[in-house]
């Protein structure tokens, strides 16, 4: 069985995160969640939570899911003995982005990012703002630099779509693409 790391920060786009999330429970993936400050906040806004809802997030009410406190930088995803088959921030800041660049570890999403990578493992980063700064794009040259995948939510228009859902899922099979996890989300080129 996979496990995968997610972490969602502040930037727009619930949608995506909620997408991954329910794509990786069908899959029968163990999920560990951590959800910043402003994570929390960006749930309540576009998804109406005033509290994480791990129902919500994973569509169903047999999700499996660990949610981690942001604040218990010694919970067991900061730990490098914590085996899983990568991590994804979705959607993420810029000061996601910076903080992760950065190497900061003054929370558990940002320590178990900094983990991911000195443990050589996949970090996916879904960078949600523009435009952007030379700053973020210094950001983005130095995690890439370390290791970490920079996976901006740009959505394809080639497949037409119809419904801001299908916009959501063009950017959500592509993550799941990257984590290597087995999906039904959206149209491939050629199929």
């Amino acid at each position: 069985m996979k496990r995968i790391v997610v972490g969602i920060s502040g930037a727009s786009g619930a949608i995506y995160a909620q997408g991954v999330i329910r794509a990786l429970v069908a899959a029968g993936v163990e999920v560990h969640l951590v959800v910043s400050t402003y994570g929390r906040r960006l749930l309540r806004d576009e998804l109406g939570m005033e509290q994480v809802n791990l129902e919500t997030l994973a569509g169903r009410s047999d999700h499996g899911i660990t949610l981690h406190n942001n604040n218990d930088v010694g919970a067991a995803i900061a730990s490098g003995s914590f085996r899983h088959d990568g991590m994804i921030v979705v959607p993420a800041s810029s000061n996601a982005l910076a903080s992760i660049a950065n190497g900061l570890g003054d929370t558990l999403l940002y320590r178990a990012a900094a983990v991911t990578l000195k443990e050589r493992r996949k970090l996916i980063v879904c960078h949600r703002e523009m435009p952007l700064t030379h700053i973020d794009i210094e950001n983005m040259h130095r995690l890439s630099l370390a290791g970490g995948i920079i996976a901006p939510a740009n959505p394809g228009w080639y497949f037409l779509p119809q419904s801001t859902q299908d916009i959501a899922d063009f950017v959500v099979a592509r993550l799941l693409d990257l984590l290597g996890v087995e999906h039904a989300v959206g149209q491939r080129w050629g199929d």
